[in-house]
């Protein structure tokens, strides 16, 4: 069956249909007829409120749970509501200055991303997901230095103002003047390119016999470069943060729907597949329960937008999950103003 659509309804059943969806993502709570009969702008029995409630729940729209009189929004409702009945609420002056303040905080692009999960979390009230741009920096410098007679301090740094640091274990005869040569060669070869692009020019170069590295600086070389690729590679895309907001007193009464849900949330692979399809769109998406299949387990909403460099290319996705009563029409302009803010701040 079809869900109808906004002109199937009479302004009566409108009407009615908009206070039960707003007060079931207000408190969580189905909507009863004598709730509703108490709005003064109804001006309606409670016999003639539960005909229509009756009408919208044979339309698919409202159901009634079993332990409850009231209604509450199905997905199909909370889909109509969002996208043909909702009033947004834009993000307040205060809302608005947290957030670029967080993120305008100096440090690497890591931490900022770290900080619009967490903000995320903090103003949505549920669980804040941000993925990590799929590219590599490039690189400005790398150096090694000793740290005492087997270990050596390997440090990269970025064009964008990132430092990383490894520690090496290496053995005596790989220090001295062979440590020198190697950071002088690798600083040479890293510079201007990525991670990736680096390690095949220095492995190319080492296998022809066109590097002028001795023996020892050689294998320096190469076990540095397969650590920060290594280590490059095993990096988490995906970074979530405000689990425990899901666990509110409402999620007491539906502790398997939220176990489900952090189940899900430990799939990083597959929530970055989900982000990514937001991405792939270039703009907001909301998915409510069981249009996505990742979270039709635990029947919980993502809101995701995407975020752009300052040349308007998407970098990456942030977003909100929670449950279904999430208050839609604060949480979307919310992400959406974030997105912006982040995509200035990765410039």
């Amino acid at each position: 069956m079809n869900s109808p659509s906004l002109t199937d309804l009479s302004d009566r059943a409108r009407d009615i249909f908009r206070l039960v969806v707003e007060g079931y993502l207000d408190s969580g709570q189905p909507v009863g007829s004598k709730t509703l009969a108490g709005d003064r702008g109804l001006n309606l029995s409670p016999a003639s409120i539960r005909n229509v409630l009756a009408d919208l729940e044979a339309r698919g729209l409202l159901a009634a749970p079993h332990t409850s009189a009231g209604r509450m929004p199905t997905e199909s409702g909370l889909r109509l509501f969002v996208d043909a009945m909702m009033q947004v609420a834009e993000p307040t002056a205060e809302e608005r200055a947290a957030i670029e303040q967080r993120l305008a905080e100096p440090g690497p692009i890591e931490r900022a991303l770290e900080e619009t999960s967490a903000l995320l979390s903090d103003l949505s009230g549920a669980a804040g997901m941000v993925m990590v741009p799929r590219r590599e920096p490039r690189l400005a410098q790398v150096s090694l230095t000793p740290l005492d007679a087997q270990r050596v301090l390997a440090v990269l740094v970025g064009e964008d103002g990132h430092i990383e640091n490894r520690v090496l274990n290496l053995s005596a005869a790989m220090l001295g003047t062979s440590l020198e040569q190697a950071s002088n060669y690798l600083t040479a070869r890293t510079n201007g390119r990525t991670l990736a692009e680096a390690a095949r020019l220095v492995e190319k170069e080492i296998a022809s016999g066109r590097s002028a590295l001795d023996e020892a600086s050689r294998d320096l070389v190469r076990r540095g470069i397969a650590t920060w690729t290594q280590d490059s590679a095993q990096r988490p895309v995906l970074i979530v943060r405000g689990q425990a907001n899901l666990l509110d007193d409402g999620a007491l009464s539906d502790i398997e729907r939220v176990r489900s849900l952090l189940d899900e949330l430990e799939n990083k692979q597959s929530v970055s597949e989900l982000l990514e399809r937001a991405q792939r769109a270039e703009a907001m998406r909301i998915f409510i329960g069981s249009e996505n299949r990742l979270f039709s387990l635990s029947g919980s909403s993502v809101i995701a937008a995407p975020y752009r460099d300052r040349e308007g290319k998407v970098v990456g996705v942030l977003g909100v999950i929670g449950p279904t009563r999430l208050n839609y029409a604060r949480v979307v302009p919310m992400v959406d103003f974030t997105a912006r803010s982040l995509g200035k701040r990765i410039g």
